[in-house]
């Protein structure tokens, strides 16, 4: 008999926990899994994906979570779970995190189960407070790096033995070759010559991904390398400041803005290095999927990304913030086309053997099996 279960998401947009969401469910075995979404927003990007899965859709809709509306829609989620009979509901960002465990508890869900994929960005004191109680509460709580479990330990008092590590992901499709077609007409279209060297972001375009630290530390560079452009891919709040620093610091010909562009095929094709300057990190779509895609990666060495990347292997690892260790690293894959097509090669193949879905998927349920065994 199937397992039913079911997943507690907060939103439709485009970021990493919801994309992981998405693409778990995605690759579900549905003969094992009977399988319910609830959410608290159905609008964004990723609601197409979602309607074409044919899942039951059930909105919790909570307007504050000090409102009133959170007793209505904490009894409608209970009484759901017990309609369904849910065996697993896990949640995955800290809203639905905080939301759904006391109520999971409260109707008797066998197992409940949070997430946490992030280390330090939080809403708040009141938000951090609130997803460490929940964290507590949940039978078990996935971390997508180790160290974001042992943020978990030390900063949330959550038992080890109740925290499972499973990274992110990538499907097939993140290993296919960019059709060099259409690489050169999107390339074409943003005015980048045929003989372009290409490095870039892909990520939204927030504060904390960190796209400026990338662009104060690029004009030595397109005046030592006359063939380089830069392309940042994706959107977000952070577009139009983004804009104005390119211009501010005379690179208003040399870097692109795409927009957010199709998971398929893999944007990271598109680049010659993948730069990911980011602040903070849980553990990064981006690196697991440029190493998929073949293309050395220069990270920050935050969160869970020193995990993924193996410095001098599949990339280079560079400080937060320091302008003068990030050039450093982008002068040596530079100069090194050598260089830079060992590291795409060797970072495929750990793509391939540590984060392909089949093999983190594995883990997943078979963590799933071993909770629910225990009930």
């Amino acid at each position: 008999m199937a397992v039913r279960l079911a997943y507690f998401v907060d939103s439709m947009e485009i970021g990493g926990s919801e994309l992981n969401a998405i693409r778990t469910l995605e690759s579900l075995d549905r003969s094992r899994f009977d399988l319910t979404v609830f959410h608290m927003g159905a609008r964004g990007p990723l609601l197409e994906r979602y309607a074409a899965l044919g899942l039951p859709m059930l909105p919790v809709r909570v307007r504050s979570f000090k409102h009133p509306s959170v007793l209505v829609a904490g009894i409608r989620l209970v009484g759901e779970l017990r309609r369904r009979r849910i065996q697993i509901l896990h949640s995955h960002d800290i809203y639905s995190n905080i939301f759904s465990a006391p109520w999971a508890r409260l109707a008797g869900t066998p197992v409940v189960l949070a997430s946490k994929r992030w280390q330090y960005a939080v809403p708040g004191r009141f938000h951090a407070h609130a997803n460490r109680i929940a964290s507590r509460m949940a039978t078990g709580v996935l971390a997508n790096s180790a160290a974001v479990a042992r943020s978990l330990i030390d900063d949330d008092g959550v038992s080890a033995t109740r925290i499972q590590v499973i990274p992110n992901f990538v499907s097939g499709d993140a290993f296919l070759e960019y059709p060099a077609g259409d690489r050169r007409k999107l390339l074409t279209g943003l005015g980048i010559p045929e003989d372009a060297t290409l490095i870039g972001v892909v990520a939204r375009l927030v504060a904390v991904k960190d796209q400026a630290f990338l662009l104060r530390t690029l004009p030595p560079l397109c005046d030592r390398y006359s063939h380089l452009h830069v392309l940042l891919i994706g959107d977000g709040p952070s577009r139009r400041m983004l804009a104005e620093e390119s211009t501010a610091l005379g690179l208003a010909g040399r870097v692109h803005f795409t927009g957010t562009l199709p998971n398929v095929p893999n944007p990271h094709g598109l680049l010659d290095i993948s730069v990911l300057p980011s602040r903070t990190e849980g553990f990064p779509n981006a690196v697991v999927e440029a190493m998929a895609a073949g293309r050395p990666v220069v990270a920050t060495a935050v969160g869970g990304t020193p995990e993924a990347v193996v410095p001098g292997q599949t990339g280079l690892l560079v400080a937060s913030g320091d302008q003068t260790s990030l050039r450093d690293a982008l002068v040596q894959l530079l100069e090194s086309p050598e260089l830079r097509r060992s590291f795409g090669s060797a970072g495929r193949e750990r793509a391939r053997v540590e984060y392909h879905v089949e093999a983190v998927l594995a883990r997943l349920t078979g963590w799933y099996d071993g909770l629910l065994a225990r009930t």
